[in-house]
């Protein structure tokens, strides 16, 4: 299956909702109060939130009257362009050798997501190993070593409940001596409290800045799409402990709260790097703006 068709099916149930809501809001021709009182009103039932919803609607009404728009048709492509504006700005483009770590909250689907990073990154050429650094949830390391085994990448780990900081320095070490282009840490999604998930994120983080001499480091963040405007609050929470540098939006395919993948662009000014599309080790797909704004139409 080609990627723009599983991008195309995994948006079917978010596309389902926003389009026939706007093909009815576009049917009805006047381009008055009304109707932005109504795009308003989807745009948030379609989970872009408020904020940005009302922002959405403002730059649409100045683009309408600047341009003396008068046709349903050309507002509805204007509305097109301001969606892949709020999201386009916001690219990142990973540099090799990388250490990326992953972090969120447990259920989001991170463990699998890594495993489809580094299916990802090998396609592409790169070497890859995995760190286990998620010690604290029984059997994170073996799940994550069954995706090592399926992507054919390298994995360090070490036993349930040892440190994670140590087996961090190991992997580094590891990909150092190896010159390996991507190094992929799995973290902790949840200890007995916040503080002390946090804590244990920023000793990661103190050790990665520490051993690591040449590689580029990013930090991105596992959401799950269907919880729609909470996936916001998530991504806040863990920055303020950590800099993200790009958001994995998963479960894409689970779900009609696709919207939120503009929300999110809008008001953290942070990418999404990919979706997941499905369960499958290739369902996994880089985030094109363009593409996904022609989808939800």
């Amino acid at each position: 299956m080609g990627i723009f068709k599983k991008i195309k099916q995994a948006l079917s149930k978010t596309r389902e909702n926003f389009r026939r809501k706007m093909d009815a809001l576009f049917s009805h021709g006047e381009l008055d109060e009304d109707f932005f009182e109504e795009l308003e009103d989807i745009l948030i039932s379609c989970d872009v939130g408020v904020k940005t919803s009302l922002e959405i609607t403002e730059t649409l009404r100045s683009e309408i009257r600047a341009n003396k728009i008068r046709t349903a048709d050309d507002a509805r492509a204007h509305l097109k362009v301001v969606l892949q504006n709020i999201i386009q700005p916001h690219e990142l483009e990973i540099e090799f050798p990388a250490i990326i770590t992953v972090i969120g909250v447990n259920g989001v689907g991170k463990t699998t997501t890594i495993g489809k990073l580094a299916n990802y990154f090998k396609n592409k050429k790169k070497s890859v190993t995995l760190v286990a650094g998620d010690t604290f949830r029984a059997a994170a390391s073996s799940q994550l070593n069954e995706w090592a085994d399926r992507s054919g990448v390298k994995i360090v780990k070490h036993a349930e409940g040892a440190d994670a900081g140590a087996v961090v320095f190991d992997g580094i070490a590891s990909a150092k001596a190896k010159n390996t282009d991507v190094l992929i840490i799995d973290t902790a999604g949840r200890l007995h409290t916040k503080t002390n998930l946090m804590e244990e994120l920023a000793k990661i983080n103190r050790i990665i800045e520490r051993e690591n001499t040449n590689a580029h480091k990013y930090t991105f963040i596992a959401i799950d799409a269907t919880t729609g405007q909470n996936a916001i609050s998530q991504v806040k929470q863990f920055n303020d402990y950590m800099q993200i540098d790009g958001i994995i939006l998963t479960k894409l395919d689970g779900t009609a709260k696709g919207g939120v993948a503009i929300s999110i662009t809008k008001e953290l000014h942070t990418p999404i790097m990919f979706v997941g599309v499905g369960e499958q080790i290739d369902d996994l797909e880089e985030f094109d703006a363009k593409e996904f704004v022609d989808n939800l139409f």
